[in-house]
């Protein structure tokens, strides 16, 4: 891989990962379209095998492994999702994948990585945490380390999720994705920004630990506490020895948004009642962004990353009393 990623490394990573990960649907919301007078599509990720964006990245980085690396198995850190679409990509290539989370990952994303056929290592108390811990397995056992965003593989294979957005509507002006240690978003601005450089890209964050913003805003990386949240798949640091996501998000998102709990278990309740669609906080995030920060969002084209679905009916239970909304039953 050279020094700096372009749109050819994304190409090869859809052709890589051709048969794991899906080329999944673009769909236009109606109501969002009318709500803010504008034509939005919601880019289903959450129709992944694993239910989220992060197996394009995950299946991307382990093929592109060598054969004694592969033989050996690798191991990562995750708030859940990233490790599940290891483990599903690894069990499909026979490559044996051990996943370390902290105690905040909900026990709905635990019980779906120990189901995946992944050893599950719980350690301590934050994502950073969990990295101290693959960090000593992949010394101790001779395992291959793949971060869950900071590696060029991983961030080649997310941003074929943007690649998909502009060849569905290349009129699209501006897309939303979560922002968490910044994968998705360097891998959608880099594919976007390569097509379309005057495409908008903007990063949507929870209030309290959003690590990648309050990084940006110090200009070096940062490490930030970690909070129990609605969007629990956007939790956990950037590394303060991050070597791509932190300068590619520098140059590729225009404009990032924190969002509270409330406006997220809204754009939750929201997308359930008027869209059909059942989803974890992380996907939500966009929506309350536009909610919240009063967006003007009138005559443009706008893509919404839905990124993953792996949540709980108590989590959902949960965003519906922030929102005081009925009980989902009646949705």
């Amino acid at each position: 891989m050279s020094e700096q990623l372009t749109l050819k490394d994304i190409y090869l990573a859809r052709q890589r990962i051709a048969g794991l990960a899906l080329r999944t649907p673009l769909v236009r919301s109606e109501s969002l379209s009318r709500r803010w007078n504008c034509d939005a599509w919601l880019k289903l990720d959450n129709l992944q095998p694993t239910g989220a964006f992060k197996l394009r990245g995950a299946a991307n980085a382990l093929l592109g492994l060598d054969p004694a690396q592969r033989e050996r198995g690798v191991v990562t850190m995750s708030t859940g999702n990233f490790g599940r679409g290891l483990a599903y990509a690894g069990r499909r290539l026979n490559i044996p994948v051990t996943v370390c989370i902290s105690r905040l990952v909900p026990d709905n994303k635990v019980a779906a990585l120990r189901a995946s056929g992944a050893e599950v290592v719980i350690h301590g108390d934050c994502q950073d945490d969990a990295d101290c811990e693959a960090r000593r397995l992949r010394d101790e056992r001779g395992l291959a380390y793949l971060p869950p965003f900071d590696h060029p593989l991983v961030i080649a294979g997310q941003g074929t999720c943007g690649l998909e957005i502009l060849e569905e509507q290349p009129e699209i002006d501006m897309i939303f994705a979560g922002l968490s240690g910044g994968g998705l978003i360097a891998g959608i601005g880099l594919a976007a920004k390569s097509i379309n450089p005057a495409l908008e890209v903007i990063g949507v964050s929870m209030n309290e630990g959003a690590a990648m913003l309050e990084s940006l805003a110090a200009g070096h990386p940062l490490q930030v506490a970690e909070v129990s949240s609605l969007a629990d798949s956007l939790g956990g640091g950037i590394g303060l020895d991050n070597a791509w996501t932190f300068a590619m998000t520098q140059r590729y998102m225009d404009r990032g948004y924190k969002v509270d709990e409330v406006q997220i278990a809204r754009a939750m309740v929201q997308l359930l009642r008027e869209d059909k669609l059942l989803v974890e906080g992380a996907a939500a995030v966009g929506m309350a962004a536009v909610e919240q920060h009063r967006l003007d969002l009138s005559g443009r084209r706008v893509a919404f990353v839905i990124s993953g679905q792996n949540l709980s009916t108590t989590t959902f239970a949960q965003a519906c009393r922030l929102a005081g909304e009925p009980p989902y039953a009646d949705l």
